[in-house]
């Protein structure tokens, strides 16, 4: 196969992403890039994990071509992530060079994590391939919240990730705290860093009908939505439902924890352990429009990220959802946090379940409060916070590339 061509016949820039850490389907941040790149005229093909139902190696999804892979899937150790990423270089190499094979490409782009991508980008660098960075998380802060670990193998991480800032052409960073990592600690010059934030796109992102059976005959609904990991605070949430139900007597509220993380197992054991069954509904892996289905009928949503350097400095994308369905929210007080929500937002410690209990109930009894913080949060999405300001940033990356590229 050749390369495509516009209807001007001119032949389309064509750029290809990797992700490692989910499918594109359930990843809303490249999906959107994918989605600015082919309304500025690229074609795009992306290498990404199989869904645990998929059984075909190519298919397309929404204009983008998808060539995916059985993952190998870690069971949260040390070793087992270096085996899981080990795999998925070794499909990534060889995805790459079929997808150039068939329709050769102009420029590519790695999101983390992990930072392990940086000797792809150098390889395909020396065939005239620019290679973009996307940096979803800091992976050096990630280590430390999960394994509280500062030796060698964070030190490992660090390199890793320094080598990716020396390989990458451009660095695409997610707020402004970031982008200070990749200039401080990456050497990265101003020129070469691009701030794209994970904002959600209002037009497709808005509250829905309601429905009504997600309360399980309960008043009121409130939703987690995101990963389940060590560094994630689900366990804090637990502890604050446990307040809200068995010490200030509330039975009127359920809550529902959408998402999937190496620390869901034992976040069911502990909800068990305390006696919250009746209350609390783990939902797994859920796609988009499940997302829209909870987010449109929940009262209240919580960012229960517990004080750490890495959730200090990331913004949140749920916190984000939760404004996009002009939902309050009661979050722990982080920097990136309060600079995203600012009033759409109630802010708690995190490390008192009680005061978090507290929080949710005087919130949910404050329906005019509730309606005021849910229609600013929903202001910010679409203005300050609007995906066209970012993919306007997002897509003069590539455009600035091509073009180079071209000269």
């Amino acid at each position: 196969m050749g390369p495509l061509r516009s209807t001007a016949g001119t032949a389309m820039p064509h750029v290809v992403i990797i992700i490692q850490n989910l499918p594109l389907r359930l990843d809303r941040r490249v999906r959107h890039e994918c989605q600015a790149l082919i309304a500025a005229g690229f074609a795009v093909s992306v290498i990404c994990p199989k869904e645990s139902s998929e059984e075909a190696d190519r298919h397309e999804l929404d204009g983008v071509v998808v060539h995916s892979y059985r993952e190998y899937e870690s069971t949260g150790g040390v070793a087992s992530y270096f085996w899981e990423f080990a795999t998925c270089f070794l499909h990534t190499v060889g995805l790459s060079l079929r997808i150039h094979r068939e329709r050769p490409f102009h420029v590519l782009q790695a999101c983390n994590p992990p930072d392990i991508y940086w000797p792809l980008g150098a390889f395909w660098k020396l065939w005239g391939r620019p290679f973009v960075y996307d940096q979803h998380d800091l992976c050096p802060e990630v280590y430390q919240a999960r394994f509280g670990d500062d030796g060698r193998l964070h030190s490992a991480v660090l390199w890793h990730e320094r080598q990716t800032y020396r390989v990458a052409d451009r660095v695409i960073s997610p707020n402004p705290e970031y982008r200070e990592i990749a200039h401080d600690r990456g050497g990265v010059s101003a020129d070469r860093t691009t701030v794209v934030m994970s904002t959600p796109d209002s037009d497709r992102m808005r509250r829905g009908d309601e429905h009504p059976g997600l309360r399980h005959g309960r008043r009121y609904l409130v939703c987690y939505v995101g990963i389940m990991g060590p560094q994630d605070g689900v366990d804090h949430l637990l502890a604050a439902i446990d307040a809200y139900v068995h010490q200030l007597g509330r039975k009127d509220t359920h809550f529902a924890l959408l998402g999937f993380g190496d620390s869901a197992e034992s976040l069911h054991a502990e909800c068990t352990s305390r006696g919250l069954d009746p209350w609390v509904t783990f939902t797994g892996r859920v796609d988009h429009e499940e997302i829209g289905r909870w987010l449109s009928t929940a009262d209240l949503g919580v960012t229960p990220d517990p004080p750490c350097e890495f959730n200090q400095r990331s913004t949140m994308n749920k916190t984000l959802e939760y404004m996009a369905h002009e939902v309050p929210v009661v979050a722990v007080d982080l920097r990136e946090t309060r600079r995203c929500a600012q009033d759409a937002a109630c802010y708690v410690s995190g490390t008192d379940g009680r005061e978090t209990a507290r929080a949710i109930s005087e919130l949910l009894d404050d329906p005019g409060r509730r309606q005021r913080m849910g229609a600013r949060g929903r202001e910010r999405i679409e203005n300050a916070l609007a995906w066209r300001l970012q993919a306007t940033s997002y897509v003069k990356v590539f455009a600035d590339l091509t073009s180079a590229r071209k000269r």
